[in-house]
């Protein structure tokens, strides 16, 4: 038989503690495991919301620039100008602007649609030429197309020779640091076009080429045709 002591009682203060403890303690895993959840999601979240807008912000800039004076081909001789002075092709130089990525220019990722008073063409882009050489004119660059028998050029040379048979552009390389079709940072480019003897363009005529590659903005240019009264025909 247990003796008790006069005035004491017995307590379950400690057991109630102890689960009280283990209550608490499944209450903080619980809403440690939901924060983790919470978190985890919200840094998933913010990370798509990153990528979406770094991506939105690289298809909406374009990676190529204009990287001098645009120039004419002006033909001045009524008898292979018809009537009035005209275009025979036009020099667009083009490099990547500052912190841009490379741009292929390769035929099957690269379109170049053209828009005068007169005419609509979506692409006119026959290709690169192979960036093996380094142009130092336009007329090197047309023999050049001639030789490739590039689509518009096979056998024709519009600033010594006849026109293009049919309105064709091409890239050529003036600084090139490898053999690819991509343009890369420090290297230098052209695209060149050539138009068909009825599709010239003549003074005062508004002309507009768009270069749309696979990535990024495209690079449209537009410029209108001054008075024909050289050879070579300063567009700006």
């Amino acid at each position: 038989m247990k003796l008790q002591r006069k005035g004491t009682r017995h307590s379950h203060r400690g057991v109630i503690g102890v689960e009280s403890a283990i209550v608490m303690i499944a209450f903080v895993i619980v809403a440690a495991a939901l924060a983790f959840v919470v978190l985890n999601m919200g840094f998933s979240t913010t990370q798509k919301a990153k990528t979406t807008i770094l991506s939105g912000l690289a298809e909406s800039s374009s990676s190529l620039e204009v990287s001098g004076k645009i120039t004419g081909v002006g033909c001045t001789t009524s008898g292979t100008c018809a009537t009035t002075p005209v275009l025979n092709a036009t020099a667009i130089p083009i490099k990547i602007t500052s912190g841009g990525d490379s741009v292929e220019l390769s035929a099957a990722t690269t379109t170049v649609s053209y828009v005068s008073n007169s005419i609509q063409y979506t692409d006119i882009y026959a290709g690169p030429l192979a960036a093996t050489t380094e142009y130092r004119s336009l007329s090197d660059a047309f023999d050049g197309a001639a030789s490739a028998s590039l689509t518009g050029f096979t056998g024709r040379q519009p600033i010594t020779g006849a026109v293009a048979s049919q309105t064709s552009a091409f890239v050529y390389w003036s600084v090139t640091s490898n053999t690819n079709a991509i343009l890369d940072q420090g290297e230098h480019a052209v695209l060149a076009v050539g138009f068909a003897s009825a599709d010239r363009p003549a003074a005062l005529d508004k002309i507009r080429a768009e270069i749309i590659v696979s990535t990024g903005a495209s690079l449209t240019v537009e410029r209108q045709v001054p008075n024909i009264t050289t050879s070579v025909v300063d567009l700006g």
